[in-house]
């Protein structure tokens, strides 16, 4: 019994002494803020600052309205808040987001939550500086044009199949859930080369365990979330360690076309190879990014394509004329691809409407001035992509449904910001628009759909996600 009471009186203290800390940091930096020209806004609660609010405003499916209220209260080009104790500066509309895609490694860095830090470890989303560079250019060795033209066909030939497995034959479809298992298993086949459905369903399993950790308070302790996913993460990371183990034997033996020959073959400047190290941190990292995006973007496209079937008309237009021009069994080439302009402006509607990454983080790396006022290094700094997106000095009824107004040049490079920007902007960008183009060209060949819920909530977490996975009804159709 005395031990028990030695015990929690050992834990009232610590968690007594934690709180103590963390409010003697807030009231520090409260004092350092009071002497410099900060932006306008608040800081909220202590501690725990207007955190909730962002919470609530992405579980409605409105994440634009605290910045929008704020702009509008305090300034439409920066303001202050605070978010989980951290004082955070709001970057506003496209000249805030050019002066931080253009001052990285300057005066800005990447930031990420300390979770998905240790999750995926050192790669090309969590490096900075010139690691940063360096792993990029070693990444787009595997997805530069030359590469990505090799990928075609055998994406037409695995969303082919997929299609068979799981569209084919049905009357009803939940399709968040099969955009996901889709993306995860094209990524098997092109990041890898892995086919057996044995192990993709084992991958999977473990990645959707180490999704639930990324965004968690990183204790590793026995049945948190964090925990999982730190055990999941690691099962991961030995299964690739097998796959390069198996491959590197047979490099000089046979040419397989996966993003992994490529990552094997890759040399810096200096003529160094990447460890088994980076390639496995890489190829899960792109696992995570791809994956997840991907298949958001996939189930926004379905959802706005059944919501105006006029647009769905011309998409359909657009990829008979593809499909009749192919010869029985030909797979899509990279000349199809570039023929699909109606159907990628589509697609950029939906990503300017419902961007499958609403906004990213900085850090501020030394004290600057922006637009007049100071920014404190060490404090985050968040740009949104979709707050940005739906600004009418940008955009023409923003609120609207208009794929024509990506026709011709498109917009300026910091109004649309869908994959980003500056040195950080999304190195698989255009592997995605390879995968979302053939998706759509297999969708559309076989199918036209009708939502089950047309007003189904979408909710912020922390990608856009519909809440009861987007159930549709689908009509067969011939070519």
């Amino acid at each position: 019994m005395e031990a028990l009471d030695i015990n929690a009186l050992t834990v009232s203290i610590t968690f007594f002494l934690v709180i103590i800390s963390f409010a003697a940091l807030y009231y520090l930096r409260r004092k350092r803020c009071e002497t410099a020209k900060l932006p306008p806004g608040s800081f909220g609660w202590p501690i725990i600052g207007e955190t909730f609010a962002v919470f609530a405003a992405n579980r409605n499916g409105t994440p634009n309205s605290f910045i929008e209220e704020r702009t509008q209260r305090y300034d439409n080009r920066i303001f202050k808040t605070s978010l989980l104790g951290d004082p955070v500066a709001i970057f506003c509309g496209a000249t805030g987001n050019k002066f931080l895609f253009s001052n990285e490694n300057k005066l800005v860095t990447s930031w990420w939550p300390r979770s998905l830090q240790k999750l995926l470890r050192a790669c090309i989303l969590t490096s900075v500086g010139d690691e940063a560079k360096r792993l990029r250019r070693l990444l787009m060795t595997s997805l530069n044009t030359e590469a990505l033209q090799r990928y075609v066909g055998t994406m037409d030939s695995v969303t082919q199949l997929h299609m068979h497995k799981e569209w084919d034959g049905k009357e009803r479809v939940e399709i968040y859930p099969l955009a996901k298992k889709y993306t995860f298993e094209l990524a098997c086949r092109l990041f890898v080369s892995v086919q057996d459905r044995e192990q993709m369903s084992k991958l999977s399993r473990h990645f959707n365990i180490m999704l639930d950790g990324v965004v968690a308070i990183p204790l590793n302790i026995p049945g948190t979330r964090y925990y999982l996913a730190a055990r999941s993460a690691g099962a991961i990371r030995e299964e690739l360690r097998l796959i390069i183990e198996g491959r590197r034997r047979l490099v000089d033996k046979a040419v397989t076309q996966d993003i992994l020959s490529y990552l094997l073959m890759a040399t810096d400047e200096n003529g160094r190879f990447m460890t088994e190290e980076e390639i496995v941190n890489n190829i899960l990292v792109l696992l995570f990014a791809g994956q997840n995006t991907s298949s958001c973007a996939l189930t926004m496209l379905m959802k706005y394509l059944a919501e105006f079937p006029d647009v769905y008309d011309k998409v359909l237009k657009e990829q008979r004329g593809i499909a009749m021009s192919k010869g029985p069994g030909e797979l899509l080439n990279w000349e199809d691809i570039q023929k699909m302009q109606y159907s990628w402006n589509v697609m950029a509607e939906v990503m300017r409407l419902a961007p499958p990454i609403i906004g990213t983080f900085r850090e501020a790396i030394t004290d600057f001035t922006y637009e007049g006022f100071t920014i404190p290094k060490k404090w985050k700094l968040y740009w949104s992509a979709s707050v940005t997106h739906m600004n009418p000095d940008y955009f023409l009824d923003p609120e609207k449904f208009n794929p024509s107004r990506f026709d011709g040049d498109g917009s300026n490079p910091c109004t649309f910001v869908p994959f980003g920007g500056g040195p950080r902007i999304c190195p698989g960008k255009e592997f995605a628009r390879l995968q979302i183009l053939v998706f759509l060209h297999n969708v559309v060949k076989r199918f036209k759909w009708e939502l089950e819920f047309p007003d189904e909530k979408i909710k912020i977490d922390p990608i856009p996600v519909p809440t009861k996975g987007l159930p549709a009804r689908l009509q067969p159709h011939k070519f």
